[in-house]
């Protein structure tokens, strides 16, 4: 009898298990993606097929998604995730963003490329600008340096934006370190994102399978 009761407790659910990311989150962060499905994302402006998760991985499939938001607003906040840029991708993360208009001025865009093959104009002849390439926010402030890896390799970025004070980390390097207020005159009409003290988070589709994973939030 002793031996049936264990099988049956065994066969009882015992509660919803944690999600994939629960248990590598760093103290304090909660995580945005649980490893298996798109729970807790909305695609804004696109087609949600181009979007998907497996493995622990979420990824776009080229042009065509939109950008993927988060269901929750933030205001002050550190992100955390990892990204793969295959050859020639681009895409972003958004930041602030509202679900109007185009995420990339409306809210921030920290620009996510492969650096190296758009910086060879054999490949892009328009000629990449320092305010398009990884790390910066895009259109408005360059990074101070370059530290992304080639493509193919995955890629650390830590973003902490608080009150107007913007910070970003790539790969362990500060690439920015930037008082939006010192923008605003300048970039202000064409980017009034920078005035945005709440909104959504995003991943863009643009070019190529880029694939996220460990994707943590932090309210501050």
């Amino acid at each position: 009898m002793k031996c049936i009761w264990a099988v049956l407790l065994l066969a009882v659910p015992l509660g919803p298990l944690a999600a994939a990311d629960d248990k590598d989150a760093p103290k304090g962060f909660t995580p945005l993606f649980n490893g298996k499905d798109l729970t807790g994302w909305k695609v804004f402006n696109g087609k949600m097929e181009k979007w998907g998760a497996a493995d622990g991985v979420l990824f776009v499939q080229g042009s065509g998604g939109g950008w993927l938001f988060t269901e929750k607003e933030y205001s002050d906040f550190e992100l955390r995730l990892e990204f793969k840029m295959p050859k020639a991708g681009n895409s972003g993360v958004a930041l602030r963003a509202p679900r109007e208009g185009n995420p990339a001025y409306q809210g921030m865009e920290i620009q996510l490329l492969d650096d190296s093959w758009y910086k060879d104009k054999n490949n892009y002849k328009a000629g990449i600008r320092d305010v398009q390439l990884t790390g910066a926010i895009y259109g408005v402030v360059p990074p101070s340096k370059d530290a992304t890896k080639p493509a193919g390799e995955w890629n650390t970025m830590r973003i902490v934006a608080k009150g107007r004070h913007v910070t970003i980390e790539l790969n362990g390097v500060k690439t920015v370190d930037a008082d939006l207020d010192e923008y605003k005159e300048k970039h202000g009409k064409d980017h009034p994102g920078l005035l945005r003290t709440k909104g959504f988070l995003g991943l863009q589709s643009h070019d190529g399978r880029v694939e996220f994973r460990r994707l943590y939030v932090k309210e501050l």
